[in-house]
């Protein structure tokens, strides 16, 4: 799978794509990430990438030009195109399977008060939310989300029952409680139908 992330701070993606499992699909060839400084499209010498709202108001507005002009020069293969917005389609397993897929997303960091709205209009893009709350931008939802994807990638993790029993593989039920080593500890132990060796008891519980 290839995600290209177009973002104005892409050292915050470095170390994440580094360690663990996004570390281990890149290096195994599996996920090919390209983080990308959106500023390198603003178009000035400054690299302007925000201006003042229209109509007044607190904060700054990133301008279209740059997204256009980054994920135009991705054509013809620009991907399913995500833009990270709080007034996105809500995140959940059933949006990770849909989007792990495909075989390229573009993913797009906004900042400031957002992005202007003719780059969900005129791309067009998709907006995509992790949750009702505020963060400073698209950043950490991004990389929830190219988490989220990249567990589904085939290959990547041993047992492919890892993610199909994971909490919200089925809407239904969340994961069980787990224990490890030791059996007992601080005067708490783990359930003992756990330590019989019985599968089939084990599965009911």
């Amino acid at each position: 799978m290839r995600i290209d992330v177009f973002t104005i701070f892409p050292a915050i993606f470095e170390s994440p794509l580094r360690e663990s499992l996004l570390g281990r699909a890149v290096g195994r060839g599996l996920l090919d990430v390209r983080v990308h400084d959106l500023r390198e499209w603003s178009g000035d010498r400054h690299r302007t990438v925000d201006d003042a709202a229209f109509g007044g108001g607190p904060g700054m507005v990133m301008k279209p030009e740059p997204f256009f002009a980054a994920v135009e020069s991705l054509d013809p293969d620009r991907g399913r195109v995500l833009l990270l917005s709080p007034a996105g389609r809500r995140l959940d397993q059933g949006y990770v399977r849909e989007l792990a897929r495909e075989a390229h997303l573009t993913v797009l960091c906004g900042r400031y008060e957002g992005v202007d709205e003719r780059v969900v209009e005129g791309l067009p893009a998709e907006e995509v939310s992790i949750g009702d709350y505020v963060l400073a931008g698209g950043e950490v939802p991004a990389l929830v989300v190219i988490e989220a994807v990249t567990r589904l990638v085939p290959g990547l993790i041993g047992k492919e029952e890892s993610h199909e029993r994971d909490s919200f593989a089925d809407p239904e039920l969340l994961d069980h409680p787990h224990y490890t080593r030791p059996a007992e500890f601080r005067g708490m132990a783990a359930p003992a139908v756990l330590l019989s060796g019985d599968h089939g008891a084990v599965e009911r519980w």
